[in-house]
C-alpha cells in the first residue's frame, strides 16, 4: 500500500528565527510608534522607521553578522513574514473599507467630489509625467516604462484615510465641516485609488496591450456591479445569521472569511488582492446587519498587532543607502516635491472652485497631501509585482513618511487661520449691522419735537 507523503513542516530553527523577527519588529513598531505620538506625529511613521532601523539601512551596517541571522537571505524564511504581513494588510484595508462613512459624500457630495476629482487627477497627471522622466534613472530592468509611469501616477494621487482621521479626532476637527469635508472628500479618493491601483497592477502582470487594458478597466468595473448587485445580499445574509450568537466571535469569523474571499476572487482575476478585500469591507460596513460593536475585536487585533507589523515589514524593504548617489537623490527629491505640489494645488483648486476661502481650501490641500497606509501599500504592491526596485520603493516610502508628518502642523495652521478670517468677517458683519442708520429714528426724533 503507497501512502501519501506527509505534509511538510516548518525546520525548528526557520521557526525560532520567524518568532524572533515578529517579537522584535512589534516591539520597535510599539516603541517607536508611542514615540511618534508623543511627538504629534503619526503612529505610522515610527511603524515603518522600526522597520528602517532594523533593516539594510542602519542593523546591516551596525551589527552585520545579527542582522544575517535574523533577516537571512533565504526566500523561504522571509516569505513567511510577508504572508504574515499580506494577512495584515488585506484585514487592514477591509476594516478601513468598513469604516468608510458614505453618509459624508452624500451630504457634501458636490464640493467633495470636486476636491477630490481635482486632487486626484493633477496628481495623477504629474506622477505619470514624472515617472516618464525619471525612468533613465529608477526604472527596473525589464519593466516596461509607461506602466512604471502609471503607477507612479497612482502612487502620487492617492489619500490615506485612516491617517487622516486619527489626525482630525487629535485636533477635535472630525465633527467640524472642515473635518467632515476633508474626510468625505477622503472617501472619494480612497475608492478611486484603490480602483486605479487594481488596475495598474493587471497591466503590470498581463502585459501592455490594447485588450489587456480593456480587461483591466472593465474587470474592477465588473466586480463593483457583482458586488452591488449580488454580493451585498449575500453578505448582508450571512452579517445576519452570525449577528444572532450572543458574542463577537461568529462575526469577527464571518467578516474575516468574506474579506479573504473577496481578495482571492480579485487575485484569481488578475487583479489586485486589496482590491477585493476592499470592496468587501464597504460590503460590510455599509450592510445594515452589520452590529458594529462585535467588530470592536477585529478592529483593535488589526490595528494594534497586525497592522503595525506590515508596516515594519515594509520599513524593512527600504534602503536609505541607495540616497547616497546623487542621481537617486535628486529623483527622490523631484518626486516628493510632485507629490505634496500636485495634491496641494489639486485640492486648492476643487476648494477653490467650491468658493471656500483661502484657508479653507488650503487646509483641504493639507488633509488630502496625507498619503500615509495607502502610499505604503502601493509601494508594497508595486515591489512586490517587481514595478518598482529598491530605490523607487524607497522614494515612495519616504513620501508616505514625509507628508504624513506635514499634515498636522499645516492642517492647524490652515484650520486656525480660517477660523480666525472667520470670526473677522463675523465681527464685521456685527460692526456695519451696529452702525447702520436706525429709520425709524428720525421719526422718533420729530415727535420729540413736536
Amino acid at each position: 500500500m503507497t501512502l501519501a507523503a506527509p505534509v511538510p513542516t516548518m525546520a525548528p530553527h526557520s521557526l525560532l528565527v520567524f518568532l524572533l523577527q515578529l517579537a522584535f519588529l512589534l516591539l520597535f513598531a510599539l516603541v517607536l510608534g508611542r514615540l511618534a505620538e508623543r511627538f504629534r506625529m503619526p503612529a505610522v511613521v515610527g511603524e515603518l522607521c522600526a522597520g528602517v532601523l532594523l533593516g539594510p539601512s542602519l542593523l546591516q551596517h551596525v551589527l552585520p553578522g545579527f542582522s544575517d541571522w535574523l533577516l537571512p537571505g533565504q526566500p523561504e524564511q522571509m516569505h513567511m513574514l510577508d504572508a504574515t504581513g499580506q494577512l495584515g494588510v488585506l484585514l487592514l484595508v477591509g476594516v478601513t473599507g468598513a469604516e468608510l462613512n458614505f453618509g459624508l459624500v452624500r451630504k457634501r457630495g458636490v464640493t467633495a467630489a470636486r476636491v477630490s476629482i481635482a486632487g486626484l487627477v493633477l496628481p495623477l497627471g504629474l506622477g505619470i509625467a514624472t515617472g516618464f522622466a525619471l525612468s533613465g534613472i529608477l526604472l527596473p530592468d525589464g519593466v516596461d516604462a509607461t506602466v512604471f509611469a502609471f503607477f507612479l501616477g497612482v502612487a502620487m494621487c492617492v489619500t490615506a484615510i485612516p491617517v487622516i482621521a486619527k489626525t482630525l479626532l487629535d485636533m477635535n476637527l472630525l465633527h467640524r465641516d472642515i473635518g467632515q469635508l476633508i474626510l468625505s472628500a477622503g472617501v472619494v479618493d480612497d475608492i478611486v485609488g484603490w480602483f486605479l491601483l487594481s488596475v495598474v497592477s493587471a497591466m503590470a502582470t498581463a502585459g501592455l496591450t490594447t485588450g489587456v487594458v480593456v480587461t483591466a478597466v472593465l474587470y474592477p468595473v465588473g466586480v463593483v456591479l457583482f458586488a452591488v448587485l449580488i454580493g451585498r445580499p449575500l453578505v448582508g445574509a450571512a452579517l445576519r445569521r452570525a449577528g444572532r450568537a450572543a458574542g463577537p466571535a461568529p462575526t469577527i469569523m464571518t467578516v474575516v472569511i468574506l474579506v479573504l474571499f473577496g481578495a482571492a476572487a480579485t487575485q484569481a482575476m488578475e487583479l489586485e488582492a486589496i482590491f477585493g478585500a476592499f470592496v468587501v469591507g464597504v460590503l460590510v460596513g455599509t450592510s445594515k446587519d452589520l452590529d458594529r460593536e462585535k467588530l470592536e475585536p477585529l478592529k483593535t487585533t488589526v490595528l494594534a498587532f497586525l497592522a503595525p507589523l506590515f508596516f515594519a515589514t515594509a520599513g524593512l524593504r527600504m534602503d536609505l543607502t541607495g540616497l547616497r548617489h546623487l542621481d537617486v537623490l535628486a529623483a527622490a527629491l523631484a518626486v516628493l516635491a510632485v507629490a505634496v505640489i500636485g495634491k496641494f494645488s489639486g485640492a486648492f483648486l476643487g476648494a477653490r472652485l467650491s468658493r471656500l476661502n483661502r484657508w479653507e481650501a488650503l487646509a483641504l490641500g493639507a488633509g488630502m497631501n496625507c498619503r500615509g497606509v495607502v502610499e505604503v501599500v502601493v509601494a508594497m504592491t508595486g515591489l512586490r509585482l517587481g514595478v518598482l526596485d529598491t530605490d523607487s520603493y524607497t522614494i515612495i516610502i519616504l513620501v508616505a513618511i514625509v507628508t504624513s508628518l506635514m499634515t498636522p502642523p499645516v492642517l492647524r495652521l490652515a484650520v486656525t487661520r480660517a477660523e480666525e478670517l472667520a470670526d473677522a468677517e463675523l465681527a464685521l458683519k456685527d460692526a456695519d449691522f451696529a452702525n447702520r442708520p436706525d429709520p425709524a429714528a428720525p421719526r422718533a426724533a420729530r415727535r420729540a419735537e413736536q
